[in-house]
């Protein structure tokens, strides 16, 4: 363990030096990707020590390495108030410095030698090491926690966990399951280095010695509601840090990400309905590596251009990984290893879903579900929005405007189609006592949280005056779990819709106001959207079963995911279908997510890929965003690209406001309803692929719509990339995204790529290639060496899911290419688990594809292989054979891009056979 004198001859090395004494410091601004420059540094560092004035010595760190010491908004600091805290104090020069907490160059930062923590001791144990942190002196928060215990555990050789708490206090611990490791790893991929004094813990890549996380930049905060440290980024790349209303690639140029779960339409620079605080970065050369902070207090992310990232929250402990990869994959199978691999959906979760707030009677909804049908547009489930309650209350319908609703739902099922219904916590309190089962059962059950006096807190939602169940109780699990029985009796609904849930308010508080105590008012507040942890929700101070809401407001909505998913299953003894708007992790493998109250523009149809490819980092990979637009009215055209994009959601639902203009595909032109047909029922076609996919995120972790550079890590010009994105390894989806064209421009990284449609090669060097797009048509392309499983669709999964597959083989430039099929029964659950499916490998190697049969199942004898097409054949064979008899093909010559070679597409009858050998 390095032992420095002081903080200030480390900073200064870092800054100034120029050999590899100490590989472990941050890198220098002008170094790239993380590497560190030289020098010798006990002498730099005496010799600037020595020269320096401690102005001189804050005036020698660079703009780019100023780490905040004042973050509070609202507040202009000045001079005096900066060095009240032992801070440097320098305006900026740029016009994008801050001299009040915010986004923006500090003026106040931390000098070289601000005091923080050492490290008293340090021991070798069966999972690694244990430590004592210690400090001296008090900082600018209260209740500072002076010694403090450090453990790191080498978990796996990908995976390293650290721990740092109060050895003396127990404090809040997040509740998420999470692996327990026995034995320390026996040959980890990561380098640890601890510096002593002050204490600062450096993590390395053994294979590169890349320095992942170095927190020896800035100093270590541990109070009671301020915890707080810093770290080097290796580059600018950095991913995930939901949820919020971004670019997928998130800036990092003085960019602060705020964390606690918040009812608001999304919006850039908010924090919005989920708290992630995971990220994954990439590395020089093409390795990434994860971090996830085990934290779900309220809390800010800092990015800025170092590149560093600061972690400050306000309670709990400081429990966080660190993934090694080093492909971008294998970072979130391993996150996944630890917060739990989501769930696998049932079928028709991946059909089309159909919705809208202002429905008004269950007759209309039920017309415009015939509509769908008579126009032969697949539709698998219809959702009704609040407006089918009574008085908006939950477990209610409106006998009056919904009085068939039963009977809707029973012909939903007669035409194997499915009924969601929305669901929010809050649970009317105002009803006349005996008249309202939920409140009164919840009450005598004591279900509901408590405010600091122990009252039923009452907070206000769409019924009006509300109390929220206590999800973090075992008891509210059963109560919600019965009036979901006792509601299904009525109205037989096969999923649910769970919103509203971060909780939201329409008061700030409660009925009663929330006390004036630290926990309404801590030390530091984050950056939330209404500058109160309460703001439209419940008091920071609410009583709940495992905590006080300060510690467990933004798993909220995680908890009643899981209490719906469970209940659901019970239920129905089926896969539950759950959609959440607030999550946190782990919840993929309770429900999934949609992207909440977007609007009909534009951008927002831009945005909702960054959102789709966020949140299969998260490991909810079921996710969508409202197709066409939650507000205002959508354009023709815009709906039209919308539900193209939208049909490669890997959730695809259309939903919209009260009093907008219906905005389903029967609601516009000939023209349009027939593009919007084409697109749903290619995605119906893509269900095989899909069902695959979600299989391999269930079993593996992997995700299934991907971005560009997770299959090519090595071409940087796919880090910025989310206007195109993958379902799985290699079907490139390139939508339109702007109004008025009919081309679009997509990158296609090094490769052969075939035209889905056509077959037409593109063979890329690693350039952008601008594509014909009409308004009926949505570029796809499939990468070399891929077999996709096709079905011809029909108006429901249900029936599309019976029909025999078409095979489309892209074959590579010697002729090889391999795919694969997940098959069950669609709805039992953990068929994987218990060996109740079907796994089939397809491969083509020299002219012969072979189909065998992995895991049998008695589902694999109602799958049939009809045709097969085969895109880069380079000459017209001569003679096909299926299972040794000949077999009726056709051959064309097509062109390629890039290229002067000639490959062909050759469609194959294959005879509806099981298991099929074709040679050519």
């Amino acid at each position: 363990i390095p032992n420095h004198e002081s903080w200030l001859l480390g900073t200064m090395f870092w800054l100034h030096g120029s050999s590899n004494n100490e590989p472990h410091k941050p890198p220098s601004p002008a170094a790239a990707g993380g590497q560190t420059p030289s020098s010798n540094t006990t002498q730099t560092g005496v010799h600037v020590a020595a020269a320096s004035t401690r102005q001189e010595a804050c005036s020698l760190i660079p703009e780019t390495w100023r780490f905040d010491c004042y973050p509070e908004r609202y507040i202009v600091v000045t001079k005096e108030l900066c060095e009240a805290r032992n801070c440097c104090f320098i305006p900026a020069s740029s016009s994008t410095s801050h001299p009040s907490g915010g986004n923006g160059i500090p003026w106040c930062f931390y000098p070289p030698d601000f005091p923080s923590y050492s490290l008293r001791s340090i021991n070798n144990t069966s999972l690694g090491q244990k430590g004592t942190l210690v400090k001296e002196v008090k900082t600018y928060y209260p209740e500072d926690i002076f010694t403090l215990e450090l453990e790191m555990r080498y978990e796996t050789n990908t995976r390293l966990r650290v721990r740092i708490t109060d050895p003396s206090e127990p404090r809040f611990e997040v509740p998420v399951s999470v692996p327990t490791a026995t034995m320390n790893a026996e040959n980890p991929d990561y380098v640890v280095e601890l510096s002593k004094n002050p204490f600062g813990l450096i993590v390395k890549r053994k294979s590169t010695g890349m320095v992942l996380v170095n927190t020896t930049v800035a100093p270590l905060f541990y109070a009671n509601q301020f915890l707080q440290f810093s770290t080097v980024l290796p580059t600018p790349f950095i991913y995930g840090l939901g949820e919020h209303r971004s670019t997928f690639l998130h800036d990092v140029h003085w960019n602060t990400l705020t964390m606690w779960a918040r009812d608001v339409p999304p919006t850039e620079k908010t924090n919005l309905y989920g708290a992630h605080p995971f990220y994954l970065a990439m590395e020089e050369g093409g390795n990434s590596h994860g971090f996830f902070m085990l934290n779900s207090n309220a809390m800010d992310v800092a990015l800025q251009p170092a590149p560093a990232l600061t972690w400050r929250t306000i309670g709990g402990i400081l429990d966080f990984y660190i993934f090694l990869g080093p492909e971008p994959g294998s970072v979130i199978q391993q996150y996944m290893e630890v917060i739990g691999y989501p769930a696998m959906p049932i079928y028709w979760a991946m059909g089309y879903h159909l919705c809208r707030w202002g429905y008004k009677t269950s007759n209309s909804t039920w017309d415009v579900v015939r509509s769908l049908r008579n126009y032969g547009i697949p539709q698998d489930v219809q959702w009704n929005d609040i407006d089918y309650m009574d008085k908006f209350m939950d477990f209610t319908y409106d006998p009056t405007n919904f009085g068939t609703l039963p009977d809707l739902v029973k012909d939903l099922h007669a035409h194997d189609q499915r009924y969601v219904i929305i669901l929010d916590p809050g649970i009317s309190s105002t009803q006349p006592e005996g008249s309202y089962w939920p409140y009164d059962e919840g009450l005598k059950r004591g279900v509901f949280m408590k405010d600091d006096e122990n009252r039923t807190l009452i907070g206000k939602v769409w019924p009006g005056l509300t109390a929220y169940p206590d999800f973090s109780d075992e008891v509210t699990h059963e109560w919600w779990y019965d009036n979901l029985q006792k509601f299904h009796q009525k109205v037989p609904f096969d999923g649910l819709w769970i919103d509203m849930n971060e909780p939201s308010n329409f008061l700030d508080g409660s009925t009663h106001d929330c006390p004036s105590n630290h926990w309404e008012y801590p030390p530091y507040t984050p950056s939330v959207l209404g500058d109160l942890l309460r703001a439209k929700t419940v008091c920071a101070s609410a009583q709940q079963k495992l905590s006080l809401h300060y510690n467990l407001h933004s798993l909220y909505g995680l908890m009643e995911a899981k209490a719906s998913a469970s209940a659901l299953k019970r239920i129905t003894a089926k896969r539950p279908f759950v959609i959440s708007r607030s999550t946190f992790p782990s919840q993929g493998m309770y429900s999934g997510h949609w992207l909440g109250d977007n609007r009909s523009q534009w951008k927002d149809l831009y945005t909702s890929i960054a959102g789709i490819l966020t949140f299969n980092l998260l490991g909810i990979p079921l996710v969508g965003a409202d197709v066409c637009g939650f507000s205002e009215e959508p354009q023709e055209e815009m709906c039209v690209r919308w539900t193209q994009l939208g049909a490669f959601y890997p959730f695809t639902r259309n939903h919209n406001a009260l009093d907008m203009k219906p905005q389903d595909p029967t609601a516009f032109s000939p023209l349009a309803r027939t593009a919007m047909k084409q697109a749903l029922l290619l995605r119906y076609s893509l269900f095989p692929l899909l069902y695959t996919l979600f299989h391999h995120a269930h079993v593996h972790g992997h995700t299934v719509a991907r971005p560009l550079m997770f299959e090519f890590p090595k071409d940087v010009k796919t880090y910025g990339i989310d206007k195109q994105f993958l379902w799985g390894q290699s079907l490139l989806v390139t939508p339109v995204l702007n109004p008025g064209v009919d081309s679009v421009v997509g990158y296609f990284p090094e490769a052969l790529w075939y035209d889905y449609y056509t077959g037409d090669a593109v063979h890329s060097k690693g350039e952008e290639l601008q594509l014909h797009a009409p308004l009926d048509k949505i570029n796809l392309h499939l990468r070399e060496g891929s077999i996709t499983p096709t079905q011809t669709p029909n108006l429901t999964l249900w029936v599309s899911s019976g029909q025999p597959l078409h095979l489309v083989s892209a074959l590579t430039e010697d002729g090889s290419a391999t795919g694969d099929l997940f098959w069950d029964d669609g709805e039992s659950i953990d068929t994987f688990e218990t060996n109740q499916y079907a796994y089939i490998v397809f491969n083509v190697t020299k002219n012969v594809m072979t189909s065998q049969v992995l895991h049998n199942h008695v589902e694999a004898t109602y799958i049939t292989v009809e045709s097969a097409s085969f895109y880069g054949v380079k000459e017209k064979p001569s003679r096909v054979l299926v299972n040794t008899q000949d077999a009726l093909f056709t051959y064309k010559e097509n062109q390629v891009s890039f290229g002067n070679k000639t490959f062909g597409v050759m469609d194959v009858d294959t005879g509806n056979g099981k298991n099929s050998h074709v040679w050519c």
